[in-house]
């Protein structure tokens, strides 16, 4: 069940939600990353989060920083930490503003 301020958000503006969901084509660099020619721009952002996760990437001191390895550090713009705030911006430079 979604909250009641997304179900407004959703109604108000349901193209802001389907730039999340849509199907997009990946630029190779995305591709390469999620082994995917085709991904939603939420579906790459949780494939992003699970990479982090499984690979024990947030500092252990700050958990609002991601420290990148090379392989996450090739799709958001080659740099070394990243805070978990700028994560979405980072990927979203990565998808058309039209997808369709």
């Amino acid at each position: 069940m979604l909250p009641q301020r997304m179900k407004k958000a959703i109604t108000e503006n349901p193209k802001k939600l389907s730039n999340l969901i849509d199907l997009v084509n990946l630029p190779s660099t995305l591709r390469e990353f999620l082994g995917q020619s085709q991904i939603s721009r939420l579906g790459c952002f949780m494939r992003v989060w699970s990479y982090i996760k499984a690979n024990n990437l947030q500092d252990p001191n700050n958990k609002n920083v991601v420290n990148c390895d090379e392989k996450l550090r090739s799709i958001l713009l080659g740099k070394p930490q990243v805070e978990l705030a700028e994560l979405p911006t980072l990927i979203r430079l990565h998808f058309p503003k039209d997808p369709k």
